[in-house]
This record gives structure tokens, sequence and C-alpha cells, in this order.
């Protein structure tokens, strides 16, 4: 008699699935994974399955949101673009941390969830899930510090729009 495959052993699957995708990416491009590994695994379809660049505009992202992928198409082939907020222009050693988080929906689609963009993240980075959990937050309040100087009437940081292409 076969096994019923259950929603519950999917999900426990995708999320050992993406550890181990974590794990393989920290050992071929870390231990410390910035910048220049950054686009290094955009180009490797071994790690990203479908071409992404990432573009440091705030337009397409939600209120709060740090990063998002956006199709280029109707079909995934077509590739993504990872918005990032533009506050992390200037500060690229953070990237990798919220690219991380967003590669799972690239190459998972709407399978993927958030604690397996965190397992995911957090094993490419060498965190624990906590740990990488804990970096994003500290991320997050980043971007709300910078909201309420805008509120203040500070100016905006001088990050305009760039992008980056991993193709």
């Amino acid at each position: 008699m076969s096994e019923q495959l259950t929603i519950d052993n999917f999900q426990q699957a995708l999320n050992l699935h993406v550890a181990e995708k974590g794990a393989e990416i920290r050992a071929k491009y870390g231990p410390y994974i910035g910048w220049n590994q950054l686009l290094e695994i955009l180009a490797d379809r071994a790690c990203v399955r479908y071409p992404c660049e990432i573009s440091f505009e705030a337009a397409p992202l939600r209120p709060g949101e740090l990063a998002h992928p956006v199709s280029q198409g109707e079909r995934p082939e077509s590739g993504f673009v990872i918005c990032v907020q533009p506050l992390f222009l200037r500060q690229l050693e953070q990237v990798p941390a919220l690219v991380l988080y967003q590669l799972v929906l690239v190459n998972y689609g709407p399978f993927a969830s958030a604690d397996d963009a965190e397992t995911f993240g957090g094993s490419a980075l060498g965190l624990s899930k906590d740990e990488y959990y804990d970096t994003l937050c500290r991320m997050a309040g980043m971007l709300e510090d910078g909201s309420r100087n805008a509120e203040l009437g500070f100016p905006p940081s001088e990050a305009g729009s760039a992008a980056w292409s991993g193709k």
C-alpha cells in the first residue's frame, strides 16, 4: 500500500529541500556571501532557476516591504526583477539577506512559505532560522526609521534607482 502525500508531508519535504539548497549555496559561494557572491549566485542556474536582476526601486513594493520579485513576463523563464528598497543601495552588504529570502519565491513560486524563505536564507548565510529572522527584522527597523525621518521632514537617503543583472 502506497502512502498518500499530505500537505504537511509536502511542506516538510520542501523545507528540507530549501535547507539543502541553501547549504549548497553556502558551500559553493561562502562562507561569506556579499554583493559579488550574490551576483554570481543569481547567474548560477543551479541556484536560481530563472534569470534575475536586482533593482533598487520602491515603487513596485508595498508599504513596509523590503524586497520582492517582480515577474518580467507571463512565464517564469522571462525572468524576474528583484526590487529592493533604495535605502539598501548604500548598504550592499545587507542586500544578500534580502535577496536570498526572495529567491525561494523565484524558485518555487506560490508553493514556498515564509518559513521556507527563512530556512533557505539562514542556511545559505550560515545562520539559524531565528538569527536570520532577527537580521531581517533589524533591516525592517531601518526602513521604519527612514520612514519616520521622512515624516519629520528629513530628506530621504541619496539612494536613486539602479539595477544589476544576474543573467
